[in-house]
């Protein structure tokens, strides 16, 4: 059952006024994931748009707190988001070419065919991660953790094997790419 509502004009024009005004007044706020001190505010609707809007600025995303934040197909490359956290994120798709994600957090995001050519992955918590399909050419994962890392048809590494881990990682990497070492 619906109803219709008649109001005057005086009162329509100051509902829409106040509905208008809310809008300008929404922002989206990236803050650090240690502090909690906001490091960029956006107008846009969608972390996604907050988010590339801040690497087209050349914002630093350094320790910024992305945990949960849908970033599907979000172009974010030569973004700085060393010791971010990007926990359970979705990058699916995303373009991360030479971006730095040294130290982050990236435990159990999906990174499924995600671009990463390039990036600094150096330390990183990729524990759980979805790499499926992704593209690892030339990737620094020199101690990340890969630790159940999903690799099932990712691309890790260009002319010359430039991709690099480190030695106590080989088990770790090999069981990830289902071969168990002994």
């Amino acid at each position: 059952m619906s109803r219709t509502i008649t109001v005057s004009d005086e009162t329509y024009k100051l509902i829409k006024e106040q509905v208008e005004n809310d809008k300008k007044e929404t922002k989206l706020e990236i803050k650090n994931r240690f502090t909690g001190e906001v490091i960029f505010t956006s107008r846009k609707t969608t972390y996604k748009e907050a988010v590339e809007e801040a690497v087209e600025k050349k914002v630093n995303l350094q320790f910024a707190n992305l945990e949960y934040a849908n970033l599907e197909y979000a172009n974010l490359e030569y973004a700085n988001l060393e010791s971010a956290n990007l926990e359970y994120a979705n990058l699916e798709y995303a373009n991360l070419e030479s971006a730095n994600l040294k130290f982050a957090n990236l435990e159990s995001a999906n990174l499924e065919s995600a671009n990463l050519e390039y990036a600094n992955l150096e330390y990183a918590n990729l524990k759980s991660a979805n790499l499926q399909f992704a593209n690892l050419e030339y990737a620094n994962l020199e101690y990340a953790n890969l630790e159940y890392v999903d690799l099932y048809h990712t691309k890790l590494c260009g002319r010359g094997g430039e991709t690099r881990i480190n030695k106590s990682q080989i088990n770790d990497f090999l069981e990830a790419l289902g071969v168990i070492a002994e």
